[in-house]
């Protein structure tokens, strides 16, 4: 397990967690620029506008944590290993426990469909990983999480690093420098996300 109190000064100074699957080892990443969702210029799908008016999907916050971390931990179709080590989940399930790690779940009757997970802290979620079993459904957990953070406030939603998945849910590349500006300002708000 990662030391909670390393974790956390780790996000605070603009690093994240991830294991590399061919050694196991934690390597902590500071990537030169750095994917946020601007929250003030989302827009759903047409696709996602549809399904949430068909209700098909609830979502609800922090009933499944676990089962969401480890959906994502799990091999995706078009790559056989995860950045998602063991040590990762046990230290977010810690985490969860002590209220800063939070999960985003879409459920489609009683089947967890699909969902996200990441940290709150002050004014900024971090975006960690998100799975499907249904299509949409991470979007549709991540439509509803965007709109949470705007109600309560919160001025930074980390994504991370940029991939085409989170480039069609409206994330953009900033620098380094711009990143931390943000990070500082969000960092000093005390915005509970529950």
């Amino acid at each position: 397990m990662i030391d909670i109190g390393e974790l956390l000064r780790a996000y605070r100074e603009g690093y994240f967690p991830m294991s590399d699957p061919s050694d196991g080892k934690l390597y902590w990443c500071q990537p030169y620029n750095r994917a946020i969702v601007p929250m003030e210029r989302y827009r759903p799908s047409r696709d996602v506008r549809r399904l949430l008016r068909r209700n098909d999907y609830r979502v609800r916050f922090n009933t499944d944590f676990e089962g969401v971390i480890r959906a994502c931990a799990a091999p995706r179709r078009n790559a056989g290993e995860t950045w998602i080590s063991e040590d990762i989940i046990e230290s977010y399930l810690e985490l969860n426990r002590l209220g800063i790690a939070h999960s985003v779940e879409s459920w489609y009757g009683d089947e967890l469909a699909g969902g996200l997970y990441g940290l709150a802290i002050g004014g900024a979620f971090f975006g960690e990983s998100m799975f499907y079993r249904r299509s949409y459904a991470s979007q549709i957990a991540f439509d509803r999480l965007v709109v949470h953070l705007q109600k309560r406030g919160y001025l930074l939603l980390d994504a991370q690093i940029m991939n085409p998945h989170l480039q069609k849910l409206g994330a953009v590349d900033i620098p380094h420098k711009a990143y931390m500006e943000m990070l500082e300002a969000a960092l000093h708000k005390k915005i509970p996300f529950l």
